[in-house]
């Protein structure tokens, strides 16, 4: 029986990249596993199909991020969802990983690139959540997908990066508040992740560079960062609350002389 058995979580952007790997980890552990998705229905459904061909249950969450009402939007379509598998409203795991990344330095981002950049990536995990906890259980487990950007200086992510500091601050200060609770709330930063979303990646040079960064001398995963939220997830993970965990395979640990 899987660490999660009997229990149900939402993955926000769920249907590629860090997402897709995530919600099928969930899923091999025994979570009943909501995929939202925002317009990608050819992805959400290949993410669907590969959790049931491994004996996972899952379905779909159709919300677009970024607008108004998309945090009630999202809700009303995850307890449809919830009531046509177990007839019990509720959910145990919330997975924030949603995002979108604007490429500019702050002397070319656009005000309404910035602006979408927070209405994606804090507004709406903000309001996912408030709106969510009179859904979350007690003893239950919320996870944000933060980035390394936050504490590395990127210059042309400056914007993003300052969405995933701000998505740090709410998992510390949300870790508190929901403790008498018994909620954990911790989030995890990835580095470079190899999926379709980091196309920049096909570049030879690009990825010679990026893996160098790591200890490791290679480029993640989603499974390496699947396994970390898995573990967050668990009951194993009942004494960890208000960190963000580094999962970038120690990108930048120093220098080489």
């Amino acid at each position: 029986m899987g660490t999660l058995e009997g229990k149900t979580a939402l993955v926000t952007g769920g249907s590629r990249g860090i997402g897709r790997g995530i919600a099928k980890r969930l899923a091999g552990e025994g979570a009943l596993v909501a995929v939202h998705y925002g317009s990608n229905q050819v992805a959400a459904d290949e993410t669907l199909t590969a959790i049931k061909a491994a004996g996972g249950t899952a379905f779909p969450v159709r919300t677009r991020l970024g607008e108004p009402g998309d945090a009630e939007a999202l809700w009303e379509s995850f307890d449809k969802g919830v009531a046509e598998f177990t007839g019990t409203p509720g959910v145990d795991i919330v997975v924030n990983n949603a995002g979108i990344v604007t490429y500019a330095p702050i002397g070319d981002t656009a005000e309404k690139d910035f602006e979408e950049s927070f209405a994606v990536n804090v507004k709406a995990p903000f309001f996912i959540l408030q709106r969510g906890l009179s859904r979350l259980r007690d003893g239950g487990r919320i996870i944000n997908i933060s980035s390394a950007a936050a504490r590395i200086a990127v210059p042309v992510t400056i914007a993003y990066s300052m969405t995933k500091g701000a998505l740090n601050v709410l998992t510390h200060t949300l870790a508190l508040e929901l403790g008498p609770r018994g909620i954990t709330v911790n989030s995890v930063a990835p580095g470079v992740v190899d999926t379709d979303i980091a196309s920049w990646l096909a570049d030879p040079q690009l990825r010679e560079r990026a893996a160098a960064m790591s200890a490791f001398q290679r480029i993640g995963a989603a499974a390496d960062v699947a396994d970390v939220v898995s573990f967050l997830a668990s009951p194993d993970a009942r004494w960890v609350t208000g960190q963000t965990i580094d999962a970038t395979g120690g990108t930048l640990l120093g220098f080489t002389l």
